[in-house]
C-alpha cells in the first residue's frame, strides 16, 4: 500500500468513528481534520466531498461490524447459535461494542431517513444484506432439520433484525446492557419452543 492509500484509509477510518459517534450533520470537515491531523487540501486529494467521506466512512463502519459477526458465527455450529451471534457480538454494546458509537447501521438509518437520500441508500442496501445473510442461516437450519420445514424465513429474519437493532437502541439509550442481553435470551427461547423441529416428526 503506498503512502497515499495508507492516507485515504486512514482518512476513512476516522471519520467514520466521528460519523458514528456524532451523525453526519454532527460532524464536520474541521472535526475530521482535528481528528486526522491533514489539512483541508490533503484531504481533498483523495476525496470530492464531505458526502463521498461519508459513504466510504459508512463502508468502513459496516465492514468491520461485519467481520466481528462472521467471526462469531465461524465458532457457532447449529442455525440458532448462528443468528444469535447477532445479539452476541452486540452483548456489551452500552460500553464496548463492536464499533464506536454503536450500530452503524441503526445510527445510519436514523439520521439519513430524510436528510441524506445517498447514505439511506446504503443503510437499506445493509439491512437488506443482512436479512439476506439471516434468511440463508434459517433455510440451512431447515435443511439440517434443525428447524421446522414450514418455518416463514423471511418473517423470522425480519423478527430477528428489528429484535436486535430495538435491542440496540434501547441499550444505547438507557446505557446499560441489559435491553440487549435479556431480548437475546428472548429470542434464543423463541427459537427453542416456536421453530426448533418437534422430536416427535
Amino acid at each position: 500500500m503506498t503512502k497515499g492509500e495508507q492516507t485515504r484509509e486512514r482518512i476513512i477510518a476516522e471519520s467514520a468513528e466521528l460519523f458514528n459517534r456524532r451523525g453526519y450533520a454532527g460532524a464536520s470537515l474541521s472535526d475530521i481534520i482535528e481528528r486526522t491531523g491533514i489539512q483541508k487540501g490533503g484531504i481533498y486529494r483523495h476525496f470530492g466531498s464531505k458526502d463521498e467521506i461519508a459513504l466510504e466512512a459508512y463502508g468502513y463502519a459496516t465492514g468491520v461490524v461485519g467481520a466481528r459477526i462472521r467471526e462469531t458465527m465461524a465458532e457457532r455450529a447449529s442455525a440458532s447459535e448462528k443468528l444469535l451471534a447477532y445479539f452476541d457480538v452486540y452483548r456489551d454494546v452500552a460500553e464496548s461494542p463492536p464499533f464506536a458509537g454503536g450500530c452503524p447501521l441503526l445510527n445510519t438509518a436514523v439520521e439519513s431517513d430524510d436528510g441524506h437520500p445517498a447514505l439511506r441508500d446504503r443503510a437499506r442496501q445493509s439491512m437488506a444484506n443482512t436479512l439476506e445473510s439471516m434468511k440463508r442461516i434459517i433455510a440451512e437450519g431447515i435443511r439440517s432439520g434443525e428447524f421446522r420445514p414450514d418455518l416463514d424465513a423471511d418473517a423470522l429474519a425480519g423478527f430477528a433484525l428489528a429484535s436486535m437493532e430495538g435491542s440496540i437502541m434501547m441499550s444505547k439509550l438507557e446505557g446499560s446492557n441489559r435491553h440487549i442481553r435479556t431480548n437475546r435470551d428472548s429470542f434464543a427461547a423463541y427459537l427453542e419452543r416456536y421453530c426448533r423441529r418437534s422430536s416427535q416428526t
